[in-house]
Parts: structure tokens; C-alpha cells; sequence
């Protein structure tokens, strides 16, 4: 099994700062969306607010308060992409963000409580062993793609 170290920290970098916060979702139906990942994820609701003719939401995983899903609900999110979020491989063919990746613990008992919760399993869990992980992949009701992601030892 290869090792997935990272490189050392780049500490002299005047980007030093930067950590990841948040990742988009754009939605046509903020309800849906929310009642989805709170039902479905148990996710929680940080904070809601109006923009233009859009309505915007911070949702953020059962224990982490230091990453959140922005739905972004409301107005007209035209044009759609129609991609075939059955399969991951054919997935890849289109450019523009992809997915949004969770780290878990084990990635078949999560894969196993969401299809007993009717959530959409588009990749069964496999290993890539160059980063020394396990991971699958779901969709929520509006075909946006959500990667499980576990540390192998």
C-alpha cells in the first residue's frame, strides 16, 4: 500500500493563512436542499440570509464546526448541466466543480446508514491506495456528488 504523505508546510508563503471554510452548493429549492442534508445527514443549520432573489444557507456536519455546505437556493439557476451522476467515470468528462469530499471514519457503515436512509449510493466504496484511502460516492436530490472519504492504516 503507497503512503500518501504531504509535503512540508509552506510556512514562508504570504497565503500561510488561508484554510478551507466552505464549499457552494447551487440549488433551484433551498427547503429541499436544507430538509435534505439535515434528514438525510444530520447536518446542522449555522445561519440563513437573503441575497438578491436568492436565499442562502451555512449547513455544517453533525460535530464540525469548522466546515460548512452553502446551499444557495432561490431565483433561476439556468443553465443546467445534465450529468450522469451514475457513473463516476462518466462524470469526469465535464469541467467545473466536481464534488465536495467528507472525511468519515468508515466508509461502508456510512454507505449503509445513508442507502437505509434512501440516499442515492453512485459509487460503491473502493480503495485508492495512492492516497491511502477508501472512499464512495452519493448525490443529493439535485445530482450534486458527495465523496465519503476514509484513512486506510
Amino acid at each position: 500500500m503507497a503512503d500518501f504523505i504531504p509535503p512540508a508546510h509552506n510556512t514562508a508563503s504570504p497565503f500561510a493563512d488561508m484554510r478551507g471554510h466552505h464549499v457552494a452548493v447551487r440549488t433551484p429549492d433551498l427547503e429541499t436542499a436544507k430538509r435534505w442534508y439535515v434528514e438525510k445527514l444530520d447536518f446542522r443549520v449555522v445561519a440563513e440570509w437573503d441575497y438578491a432573489d436568492e436565499q442562502l444557507a451555512y449547513l455544517a456536519p453533525a460535530t464540525d464546526d469548522h466546515f460548512y455546505v452553502e446551499i444557495l437556493g432561490g431565483g433561476d439557476p439556468s443553465p443546467t448541466d445534465v450529468r450522469p451522476y451514475t457513473d463516476l467515470g462518466d462524470s469526469l468528462k465535464y469541467a467545473g466543480c466536481h464534488h465536495f469530499c467528507l472525511n468519515v471514519a468508515s466508509v461502508d457503515a456510512t454507505v449503509e446508514e445513508l442507502r437505509a436512509r434512501g440516499v442515492t449510493i453512485v459509487t460503491e466504496p473502493f480503495e485508492l491506495l495512492a492516497i491511502s484511502r477508501r472512499l464512495a460516492f452519493f448525490c443529493d436530490p439535485f445530482g450534486n456528488l458527495i465523496e465519503l472519504a476514509e484513512v486506510l492504516p
